[in-house]
């Protein structure tokens, strides 16, 4: 039994004040264990969640809007890069030119984190490439494998005419040729199947990589930008 003393105040039990803080509390958390799912059902998934063939018609809504004059540019502000600093996510892997007027994260309208990319004059099949890809689909999870050429290509170009080149850029000529033989001397046409040779390489020289699309997890594309309209066309291979 509780005793009062002259004063009026409870030694035992709790007091109203504490009974209607602890219902309040438990009433708030309630409410937002009930908002909570629902809140969490309306944030939209990011690039990295979504499935292969999303994330390829991802990247072709971006072209389509740089192309446009209407990027977004998401993805490029402080926030965004403090956000990704502690680990990376890209929806997409590349192997593309290491020509200066092909921008790929631009070209695409992507931002920090978002496409993990490798550059090499004439987007060319390297092992070291390879094993980069590698990485960038196996381990980080990219959904889509994507190889990307251009018009007028220096290293493709200077293939087709079989120009003498200085120090060690003729060994990209190995990795060209198969595409130049197939293209009688038209470079637009070498471009597109070097374009299309490079991802049956991906494909078949990697067996992690083979394993990936096997299982439906990745898709590999392909595609030709164009310098002078900023346009991607893809590449069926």
């Amino acid at each position: 039994m509780c005793t009062q003393n002259h004063v009026h105040t409870h030694e035992c039990g709790p007091s109203r004040r504490g009974f209607l803080t602890t219902v309040s509390g438990g009433l708030i958390g309630t409410a937002a264990a009930e908002l909570l799912p629902a809140a969490r059902a309306q944030e939209k998934p990011g690039p990295a969640d979504l499935g292969p063939m999303d994330a390829l018609d991802l990247l072709y809504a971006g072209n389509k809007r740089f192309a446009a004059g209407k990027p977004e540019a998401p993805h490029r502000d402080l926030d965004r890069l403090k956000e990704v600093a502690p680990a990376q996510k890209p929806f997409a892997a590349f192997l593309g030119c290491a020509d200066s007027r092909v921008p790929i994260e631009i070209v695409f309208d992507q931002g920090f984190g978002d496409l993990f990319v490798t550059r090499i004059a004439g987007n060319v099949s390297t092992p070291e490439i390879t094993g980069s890809l590698e990485f960038g689909t196996v381990v980080l999870g990219a959904k889509v494998l994507f190889v990307l050429g251009h018009t007028n290509c220096g290293a493709v170009t200077a293939a087709v005419k079989a120009d003498e080149v200085p120090g060690q850029i003729s060994s990209l000529f190995y990795h060209i040729r198969p595409a130049v033989r197939g293209a009688k001397g038209d470079v637009a046409a070498a471009v597109r199947e070097n374009v299309r040779n490079q991802m049956d390489v991906l494909r078949e020289a990697s067996p992690v990589i083979a394993r990936l699309v096997k299982r439906g997890q990745l898709v590999v594309g392909g595609g030709v930008y164009d310098l002078a309209t900023g346009k991607v066309e893809p590449v069926n291979g």
